[in-house]
């Protein structure tokens, strides 16, 4: 059980201020991994952070639960925080969160026999899917991908 869970069963579904953990950009030729979070939203592999976990970590973990992709030498993009980072849940727990963007250097895949990725691809930065997380399009806002891509 993480950490947010055991807390949240004190504090109930009351919106709370959290380090959210950190999220993972993957960039090549002008394209952006994205995984499907629900039925009709896509965004960047992210998660949260653990106890006693750095968020570098955090990225590195959560990219490899969502997609079976082994990163390294992250770097950080951004700092996502603010108006337009609150959200609500389905299970009705509030959050107004911050989240550290890393750049993933390499990646390579890596799967065990028990991993249950999500569902993932690369999209075109001008083809990008109709609906983004608000986290996904802030990113998209503050970075200019064109710019840095590798």
């Amino acid at each position: 059980m993480g950490y947010v869970t055991r807390l949240r069963e004190t504090v109930g579904n009351r919106p709370l201020v959290v380090v959210e953990g950190a999220a993972v950009v993957v960039d090549r030729q002008q394209r952006i991994l994205l995984v499907r979070r629900d039925q009709h939203t896509w965004g960047l592999p992210a998660g949260s952070k653990e106890l006693n976990e750095s968020v570098m970590e955090t990225a590195v973990r959560e990219l490899y639960e969502e997609t079976n992709l082994v990163g390294n030498r992250p770097e950080l993009l951004a700092v996502v925080s603010g108006q337009g980072m609150q959200c609500q849940y389905a299970n009705g727990d509030q959050v107004d969160a911050v989240t550290v963007v890393f750049r993933m250097g390499r990646v390579h895949a890596h799967v065990f026999a028990d991993s249950h990725p999500l569902e993932h691809q690369f999209f075109r930065l001008k083809r990008l899917p109709g609906t983004l997380t608000p986290l996904t399009q802030e990113v998209l806002r503050l970075v200019d991908l064109s710019i840095q891509a590798r």
